[in-house]
């Protein structure tokens, strides 16, 4: 009969394989409706949900950017279109039957739904790597941590700054 330790361990010739450890922060990366990505710290995220439009429920004399609000687990959360937030994009296409929303907090105290085109996915980056963000356009620019060099493909990944969209006067 064999032993627990025995199923586990196998054939005795057999090396293990050694795990190892990310390098880095983790990530999560996404893009807006130009197709622009960037990525957001995953310690600030706290949740990423595809959801149909018709749960977000417009509001009306709010600044464009906000779509409206969401009930998240029975917190109700504004929900705002990140590409137009920054600037850099025309309004997010709500006419599809879900829609990817990133909820943010700060400190739980501040806490925010920001609808994207795509969820990329989850990345470890090096964050030695991070350089202030030089190409980013002026309206962008207190909204970012820096910039990511992507080696493979020589391309920069902006970083935002959740602090600085939460706390911004834009939503006014």
């Amino acid at each position: 009969m064999l032993g627990d330790l025995d199923l586990l361990m196998g054939d005795e010739t057999q090396e293990l394989q050694e795990i190892e450890a990310p390098e880095g922060e983790l990530f999560l990366k996404f893009k807006v409706s130009t197709g622009e990505q960037f990525a957001l710290p995953a310690v600030s995220v706290v949740e990423v949900m595809s959801i149909g439009p018709e749960k977000i429920t417009p509001m009306p004399n709010v600044a464009p950017v906000l779509l409206g609000t969401l009930n998240l687990r029975g917190e109700i959360i504004w929900v705002a279109d990140l590409g137009q937030f920054l600037g850099i994009s025309p309004p997010l296409n709500v006419d599809r039957t879900e829609l990817p929303v990133v909820a943010i907090m700060e400190q739980q105290d501040l806490l925010m739904g920001l609808a994207v085109d795509l969820i990329v996915g989850m990345e470890w980056l090096k964050t030695e790597s991070v350089r202030p963000a030089l190409t980013a356009p002026e309206a962008m620019a207190p909204f970012l941590r820096g910039e990511w060099m992507v080696a493979e493909t020589g391309l920069t990944l902006p970083l935002l700054d959740q602090s600085a969209i939460l706390r911004s006067n834009r939503w006014g």
